[in-house]
């Protein structure tokens, strides 16, 4: 689904349903972005190492969903780009939960056999996505490393993050997040960049921090 004008004018009336007390409008929202959710979701849940052993597309979308849900209650975003921003905040923390689930001292998937990158040695996945983030950016590859990258994103200034999300979880060209958040396309460049500087250094700091031990 391309986000054109008279498309983010159609979910936006539907938003402004749901906020209405319509709950049949919820379910019309949700079926119009459903194909973008769903690979949205997919996206997302490749980037974790692991949990895709454990957890399919489908389970963690409905997971989601029901997040998705629960949340429009105390949070109420007023346009189509709050409420893909919700979105991605939900899956994203459906799938930290998941990852502590398994990867906890108890989980299953921490008594698993696994590989120096954090995934079960038998795991079938290809590598993990470059970071569309420029050849300096590094990929993080190990469990430890996704967790730290993904509640960095979460620190980014709001505008430096919803463009990030849009671009990099969302998977949305830059005209779309541009006609989305009614900026130029060059606004959305300059954000984009200033959000993989900052996450490039939150992540350097993040390795230079000392240990228990008070070493790096």
């Amino acid at each position: 689904m391309d986000f054109s004008e008279q498309t983010i004018a159609d979910l936006q009336s539907l938003l402004d349903d749901v906020y209405g007390g319509n709950e049949a409008a919820f379910n019309s929202l949700v079926g119009r972005v459903d194909a973008r959710m769903r690979e949205l979701t997919h996206r997302m849940l490749r980037q974790y190492p692991g949990v895709r052993r454990w957890e399919d597309t489908d389970d963690v979308f409905q997971s989601a969903l029901i997040r998705l849900h629960r949340s429009l209650d105390a949070t109420q975003p007023e346009s189509v780009r709050g409420f893909l921003g919700l979105a991605v905040t939900q899956i994203r923390r459906t799938l930290i939960d998941l990852s502590r689930h398994y990867f906890g001292i108890y989980g299953k998937g921490s008594l698993h056999h696994s590989d120096a990158q954090g995934r079960a040695a038998d795991d079938p996945g290809a590598a993990l996505d470059g970071v569309a983030a420029g050849k300096q950016f590094s990929q993080p590859v190990s469990l430890d490393e996704w967790t730290t990258f993904h509640q960095a994103t979460t620190q980014l200034p709001d505008q430096e993050r919803e463009v990030f999300d849009l671009a990099w979880y969302a998977g949305l060209p830059q005209s779309e997040i541009a006609r989305l958040l009614g900026v130029s396309q060059r606004t959305v460049i300059r954000r984009l960049h200033r959000a993989r500087t900052s996450l490039r250094q939150m992540l350097v700091d993040n390795d230079t921090k000392p240990t228990a031990t008070g070493r790096n």
